[in-house]
């Protein structure tokens, strides 16, 4: 069985969600798990969940007699929760993280695009997420941004200085090689953003 195979099994079986597998120099295999994510009832009070350690054990245990069953190679094993920069691979991910500000790649440049003011050879975007309703009724995706510099803090701002315009770039969840929230610091947390953003447990295993 493919380690791909073995570890989305073990983890979705335990009842959390794989988020991503890593191999690194030296034979470090590295788990990144998650909560399962339901949208929230409107109207209805936004409850932070986070990964914890403990969370982060059993998913070792059950995942080191996983993969010595089926006989895969690794030197230590690592499980732990998201980062700041948690990648977004699925559906409910966008789902999940639309109002965040996220970093994508592209398979190939859009060309011009994003009102014309977009390198025609750019793959990398930062915007704000958004969810579109298509006319056919499908969803669509799309980021937001502008270019202006970000403001230090105590820097004031002319009033006078004309903004530059909102860009608005859309695309389809199969045109993207990466998506990733952007690594962005903030003690207000990410609001509905769920599981991510608070500590990171981590539970290693040789």
């Amino acid at each position: 069985m493919a380690l791909q195979e073995i570890v989305e099994q073990t983890v979705s079986g335990l009842g959390y969600d794989l988020v991503e597998i890593e191999r690194s120099a030296g034979g470090l295999l590295r788990i990144t798990i998650d909560l399962p994510w339901e949208k929230p009832v409107e109207g209805a009070p936004v409850v932070e969940q986070f990964i914890t350690v403990e969370d982060c054990e059993k998913v070792t245990r059950q995942l080191q007699f996983a993969l010595e069953v089926d006989g895969v190679e690794y030197r230590r094993l690592e499980v732990s929760s998201p980062g700041i920069d948690r990648p977004l691979r699925h559906v409910a991910d966008f789902e999940r993280f639309v109002g965040q500000v996220i970093d994508i790649t592209l398979k190939a440049p859009m060309g011009a695009a994003a009102n014309g003011q977009v390198h025609a050879n750019r793959k990398k975007f930062r915007g704000t997420l958004e969810r579109v309703e298509l006319a056919d009724g499908a969803v669509g995706w799309q980021i937001v941004w502008s270019d202006a510099p970000a403001v230090k803090p105590g820097q004031r701002v002319s009033k006078k200085r004309v903004p530059p315009p909102m860009q608005v770039l859309g695309f389809a969840l199969d045109e993207l090689r990466e998506a990733r929230l952007a690594p962005i610091v903030s003690f207000k947390g990410r609001g509905q953003g769920g599981s991510t953003g608070g500590e990171e447990p981590a539970v290693g295993q040789e």
